[in-house]
């Protein structure tokens, strides 16, 4: 039985020196070591030894299995480093080369400017409201002071949704502008009250370069006992200073619009007239850029909110966001600002 066991030991080491692969090498060591490996079959005929030998065999057995565990755990440190080092010489980084430069996309020119104008008026004590774009004509047009058989319906070209109720009062429409969260903001809050509303609004219009279906308005609302024009021309003039960086002056000319009474159109200084005293390709020279409508909220708007038009004034205004935007950044073609150009959106 020694014979036998140093025979086993030879061959083991032996083969555990041709093994290259640590797969075959822990197949090798369970065929050697393992509960039905060779060495527990030769150990299984201790038992039918004579006493004196028993002790000497079971030594020799443990020597032997000792010294093989060793040369397996060796041997498979030795081929873990070997391919180790085959790895990184095969991943090998090459350090001189240009590095993966990963373009980051921006934040869409109006989505900047729509934050900056709400930042501003956040700042000035305005609070921000949204609604849904499908509106009824409810909100969009007889809360308004606008009923069926008004002219100003023909003013707006509408995208109308048919609900085959076979009732026009209670068609859906996608909003004309966002005056109709005024309404439903005044419904659900009560006066006083000081919001904008930003948000996209729909015409029924053809598209050419200054013109588009679909645009971004912001409308402004402010409720509350003793307001009046001056209150909403500092308020105007503010935003303006800080959105242009430069000292803003408006002033009003008359205009209509059926949710207000008086009705006015507001015109501010031209930040861009050039220092030199060369011509403004912007104002025409004129000194004033027409910016918005606004004026006085119409008292039949807030009988229609439920606000007593004897205790609450306010004035309401709304601009085109999408145009100044154009006007900021001087954008010749509406059409370029949803285009999905990475040339035009790169710029911003």
């Amino acid at each position: 039985m020694q014979a036998k066991l140093e025979q086993l030991q030879t061959n083991a080491l032996q083969k555990i020196e041709q093994t290259f692969e640590l797969e075959e090498l822990i197949q090798l060591e369970k065929k050697y070591l393992g509960k039905k490996g060779e060495l527990t079959k030769i150990l299984k005929g201790v038992k039918d030894l004579p006493n004196d030998q028993k002790p000497i065999i079971g030594k020799l057995s443990n020597q032997i299995k000792t010294h093989l565990e060793e040369k397996f755990q060796l041997r498979q440190e030795s081929i873990k480093h070997v391919k180790l080092q085959e790895e990184l010489q095969n991943e090998k980084v090459d350090v001189t080369l240009p590095g993966k430069k990963r373009k980051l996309g921006n934040i869409h020119p109006l989505s900047q400017l729509q934050a900056e104008v709400e930042e501003i008026f956040q700042q000035m004590g305005f609070s921000i409201h949204d609604g849904p774009h499908i509106e009824s004509e409810f909100y969009n047009f007889e809360a308004l002071n606008i009923p069926d058989t008004h002219p100003a319906r023909d003013m707006q070209d509408t995208f109308f949704i048919d609900k085959n109720t076979g009732e026009d009062k209670n068609r859906l429409v996608l909003r004309t502008h966002t005056s109709g969260v005024q309404v439903r903001s005044l419904l659900k809050h009560g006066a006083p009250l000081k919001i904008i509303v930003p948000g996209r609004v729909f015409r029924y219009e053809a598209t050419d370069a200054t013109h588009d279906s679909t645009f971004d308005q912001v409308e402004g609302l402010v409720i509350d006992k003793d307001i009046n024009l001056s209150h909403l021309k500092g308020y105007m003039e503010e935003f303006l200073t800080r959105l242009f960086g430069k000292k803003a002056d408006v002033r009003f000319r008359p205009g209509y619009f059926p949710f207000v009474e008086p009705g006015l159109e507001l015109d501010f200084s031209c930040p861009f007239c050039p220092e030199d005293g060369s011509r403004c390709k912007v104002c025409k020279d004129s000194g004033y850029i027409e910016f918005m409508g606004c004026g006085m909220v119409h008292p039949n708007v807030l009988k229609a909110a439920n606000i007593d038009p004897e205790k609450y004034q306010g004035f309401a205004f709304g601009f085109g966001l999408t145009r100044l935007l154009m006007m900021k950044h001087k954008i010749t073609d509406i059409r370029h600002i949803h285009s999905g150009d990475l040339r035009f959106l790169q710029q911003f």
